[in-house]
């Protein structure tokens, strides 16, 4: 007989908040959120549960947070230790289990299944999980346990969270008392649209999904939505009933099928041609540095914008494909400008964004009769040891000096937050 799978989904509270408490005692007993103190416009990150039940919520702007609770404390994000710790959570994981698969950086899936008989019950590796990070890191980490992944992330997020303990195990013996009992909202991936669609069709709770036969809930769903929406109803009548036999994949990304990079832009700043190709150069550079880095090289350049005159916005994502296959600066360059030039309306940009798809591993260099393309690679990735030994701006264009640049602003930031 096959032994039913025990995954857990762990998810720490208030992760960047948590962080940031653990290493200031003097704000243990205080309201903590994360967010940029110097900009009232910016957005909360993480509020702590003390902030939070003075109604500070995430996402809101760190002015109304202030107005709410005047004592709130805002912390600027330090990326780089925020991911630093996750990576720490990792590895105690890792000494449960050698299935562990990150799903954000304050949440993994972690299959306990072989690790029983050694540590006990999936409740007790539980408890053991939550006191050596706690101990480790100042974390508290809530698990959600189940049979499968969705199982294990609907446990925690709709019962661990809300728990004393912070465990909850959701399987065939309650999903019909406790999960199918929830409103329909409640179920994972299901935001206010899905929801507004199933109220109409009288489901309003997950159960009501769940009890269905599947091509009556098939039926109803070409009635709502049309006739393109059976894949949809599939995956939502099996969330309902916790399918899912996706595996828990050891490790963070497998063959990537593209490398992109983007920056939200001043539009006020933006207006002129020179200004926005410094920026188009440097995102080039970081595309292609990336692309080597992992070991590929890559056909199609595809640049997108969104630009405004004040009173409307307008957007393009357009591409075009190379003679070769390449991860040089200099000839992504060259066809992202081309790109740009062409479709550009000419107003004021507020989002630049380039990517590198179909891509190949570089195998041999094909080789041209007027460049030199080997001595290029060998230039860029002498570069790029520079720059991974003292940082992404040790070696800029001189351009990267203007203005306009943003690249040096950047090398101290990891996704657009502070390091």
């Amino acid at each position: 007989m096959k032994t039913e799978r025990v995954i857990m989904l762990a998810d720490g509270q208030s992760f960047y908040a948590s962080v940031e408490k653990a290493g200031r005692p003097d704000l243990k007993n205080k309201p903590v959120a994360v967010g940029d103190p110097s900009r009232r416009s910016g957005i909360i990150l993480a509020a702590c549960p003390i902030a939070k039940s003075r109604g500070i919520t995430t996402a809101e702007r760190v002015g109304e947070a202030l107005a709410k609770c005047p004592d709130l404390v805002v912390i600027r994000p330090r990326m780089q230790t925020y991911i630093a710790v996750s990576l720490l959570i990792t590895e105690i994981f890792e000494s449960f289990t050698d299935q562990v698969e990150p799903y954000s950086i304050d949440e993994q899936f972690l299959d306990v299944t072989g690790s029983i008989p050694y540590f006990g019950p999936p409740e007790e590796i539980a408890r053991q999980i939550q006191t050596r990070v706690l101990l480790s890191t100042g974390v508290w980490t809530r698990c959600g346990i189940g049979p499968s992944k969705i199982l294990a992330k609907m446990a925690t997020d709709n019962f661990a969270k809300k728990k004393p303990e912070g465990i909850f195990k959701l399987d065939a013996a309650n999903i019909e008392t406790e999960l199918w009992q929830l409103p329909v909202h409640q179920m994972f991936m299901t935001a206010s649209r899905m929801t507004r669609h199933f109220k109409r069709m009288g489901l309003h709770q997950i159960g009501d999904i769940a009890r269905l036969d599947l091509g009556d809930f098939k039926r109803r769903m070409r009635q709502e939505m049309g006739k393109q929406s059976d894949i949809q109803a599939e995956y939502y009548w099996q969330t309902a009933r916790g399918i899912d036999p996706s595996p828990v994949v050891a490790g963070i990304r497998g063959r990537l099928k593209s490398v992109s990079h983007g920056k939200a832009l001043r539009s006020s700043l933006y207006r002129s041609l020179e200004d926005i190709e410094v920026v188009l150069l440097e995102l080039v550079v970081e595309v292609c540095r990336r692309c080597r880095r992992w070991g590929y090289i890559g056909r199609v350049v595809t640049v997108g914008a969104v630009e405004t005159d004040g009173r409307r916005t307008a957007s393009f994502s357009r591409q075009m494909t190379l003679p070769e296959a390449t991860s040089l600066s200099h000839e992504v360059a060259a066809a992202a400008r081309h790109i740009f030039r062409k479709y550009w309306r000419g107003m004021s940009l507020s989002r630049l964004h380039v990517s590198l798809t179909d891509l190949t591993d570089p195998g041999g260099v094909q080789l041209t009769l007027f460049d030199d393309r080997i001595k290029a690679y060998r230039l860029e990735q002498a570069a790029d040891l520079i720059k991974d030994r003292y940082g992404s701006d040790a070696i800029v264009s001189a351009s990267s000096l203007l203005e306009s640049g943003v690249a040096r602003e950047r090398a101290g930031q990891i996704g657009g937050h502070y390091k």
